[in-house]
Order: C-alpha cells, then sequence, then structure tokens
C-alpha cells in the first residue's frame, strides 16, 4: 500500500481565488466516507481518522480546486478513476527490503531444503510460484526474487514466478519501475547487493535499480485484493505473502480475505502474515509452524 502524504505550499494569487480547503467535516459525511473507503478497499478509519483523511485528501482537492470533502466526495462516487486516487491517497505505505527477517530465516532453514529434496526426488516440479499480496512499493517481491534465484537458479532447472499485487496504482509504478535511493540498500545482504542491484552512475548516482535477473521473474498487477483473492487464478502458489495488510481490515473482512487467499495455496504452500497479526480466530484451515507462518491443515489439503 502507498502513503501520499500532503506537501505545504506558499500560497499565491491563483490559489486566493478559490476557497480554502474545510479544516473539517461532519461526522455523518466522515462516515459516508469511511464506508465508501471500506467497500472499495478493505480499510477501516475509525472516526479518530478523520484529521487524517482531511490532510491526506487536501492536496487533491486543491488540484480540482474544490472547496471541501463534501463536494469531492460527490465527485469520487461518479468517477472510478477519481476514487481510485483517493485511495492512493489514503493507502499507507511503510516497506523496506527484507522485512519479517523471521519468515526469511524459516525458508532458508526449513522450506527450501525441503523442496530442494523433494524435486530431487522427482517429488515436486522444480518451478515456485509466489504471490505478494499488497506488494506495496515492491521491496517485498524483490527481495523474494533474490532469496529464491540465489537458492533455485534457472541453470538447475528451476523457474520462479512472482505475481505481485497492489490497490495502490502509484506504489505499483514505483515497484515496475525498481528504483530507490541507495539508503534503501542498509536491509540487503551484502551479497545480494552485488548480484542482483545495479548502482547508478552519473544523474543517477545515489541510487539503486533492480537488475533484469530479479525483475525478470516478477509481475506486477493492479488489484484490490478484497476483490483479487476471490478470482481464479490458473495455479496455486507455494507462498502467499498478505503482510501488514490485515492490521488495516475490520475482523469480517480480514475473514473473508483469508478465507480467499487460502483457496489459492498450494497443498504444502505457505501463508505468511505481518509480525502483529494472527490467523488464529479468523480461520480454522490453517495451522500456525511459528508465529505468523501458516500451513493448510490435513482436512484443508485433502491428505
Amino acid at each position: 500500500m502507498s502513503q501520499c502524504l500532503p506537501k505545504q505550499r506558499p500560497r499565491n494569487s491563483q490559489d486566493s481565488q478559490f476557497p480554502p480547503v474545510s479544516p473539517s467535516i461532519p461526522d455523518a459525511d466522515f462516515v459516508r466516507f469511511q464506508r465508501l473507503i471500506e467497500n472499495e478497499s478493505g480499510i477501516h478509519l475509525p472516526l479518530t481518522k478523520k484529521p487524517l483523511l482531511i490532510g491526506r485528501l487536501s492536496r487533491r482537492l486543491r488540484e480540482l480546486r474544490l472547496p471541501g470533502l463534501v463536494e469531492y466526495y460527490e465527485q469520487v462516487i461518479a468517477d472510478r478513476e477519481e476514487c481510485t486516487r483517493m485511495i492512493d491517497c489514503i493507502s499507507t505505505n511503510e516497506t523496506h527490503f527484507f522485512r519479517e527477517p523471521i519468515h526469511f530465516d524459516f525458508l532458508l532453514s526449513r522450506v527450501f531444503p525441503q523442496w530442494i529434496a523433494q524435486a530431487s526426488a522427482g517429488e515436486r516440479p522444480r518451478t515456485i510460484r509466489i504471490w505478494s499480496a499488497g506488494c506495496s512499493s515492491g521491496e517485498e517481491p524483490y527481495s523474494m526474487a533474490m532469496v529464491l534465484l540465489d537458492h533455485f537458479p534457472p541453470s538447475a532447472g528451476w523457474h520462479i514466478e512472482i505475481l505481485a499485487t497492489d490497490i495502490s496504482t502509484r506504489a505499483l509504478a514505483r515497484a515496475r519501475a525498481g528504483i530507490w535511493p541507495m539508503e534503501k540498500a542498509r536491509h540487503i545482504p551484502p551479497q545480494y547487493l552485488k548480484a542482483f542491484m545495479l548502482r547508478g552512475i552519473g544523474e543517477e548516482e545515489g541510487k539503486m535499480k533492480a537488475g533484469p535477473e530479479i525483475s525478470g521473474v516478477i509481475r506486477f498487477e493492479h488489484g484490490n485484493i478484497l476483490r483479487q483473492a476471490a478470482k481464479s487464478f490458473p495455479q496455486r502458489f507455494d507462498i502467499i505473502l498478505c503482510r501488514n495488510v490485515l492490521i488495516y481490515f475490520q475482523p469480517e473482512t480480514k475473514a473473508r480475505v483469508i478465507e480467499s487467499l487460502i483457496n489459492h495455496l498450494a497443498p504444502d504452500g505457505h501463508l505468511l502474515v505481518g509480525h502483529s497479526e494472527s490467523l488464529n480466530s479468523l480461520t480454522g484451515r490453517v495451522r500456525s509452524i511459528i508465529p505468523t507462518v501458516y500451513v493448510l491443515c490435513s482436512e484443508s489439503s485433502g491428505r
């Protein structure tokens, strides 16, 4: 998910021709936004988030020359593209490379050796499919691509497919570009930084870019997890990452999303959620291996 914080700018003569953005809206009008946003994205904004809503949308109101959020609401419900822009603005992006180290440690120590042994015994194909649901600006799927390509190289017959989806078009644009300031590199292990990232030179000095090897295994798609999770993909996924997304949902929405994600999990696949998230009260179809890592229960996997 992406963060769209308004930037202050000095007022000029052109700005003064239009009324200032309303500093507040009645609770009843906020509830209309609350319901619309939750229906479109699953994100629940409690009444205490009214200042956040006003702050996140202020710049958009100035751009459209609208006096307040009441008028903006009418435009949003009449224009699907504007509704998408609104979701972009209220969404939050907070991510970095190799976030949730416990997940990578678990994969390296327990899952990857099992996959290699199974493939060597002819018990599984040498294709690995990953879904990063709520991929934000791309650090998560690119991190997975580095680890997978390091342990399952194409030269050994392995094929990696990573689907990365997010509701924010702005976040996806940054993810597809695959360019970050060099300070983002501090979370990338040195061997991966050297092998998979390109360092900017000249006008691009101070930046890094995802190399073609990792970019080539990721497919980015615009997707609303409330609806995309429910549609049928032609394949099941060995790993589904839905990390630090569920915290924005109400319990009923969480349960609906999780059930849909589980339907796209391979029988021996793993579902990974964020460090502050738990599925224990949401579904009985998966069991926890370690905190935030789940697999299908035997009856759900058909075994």
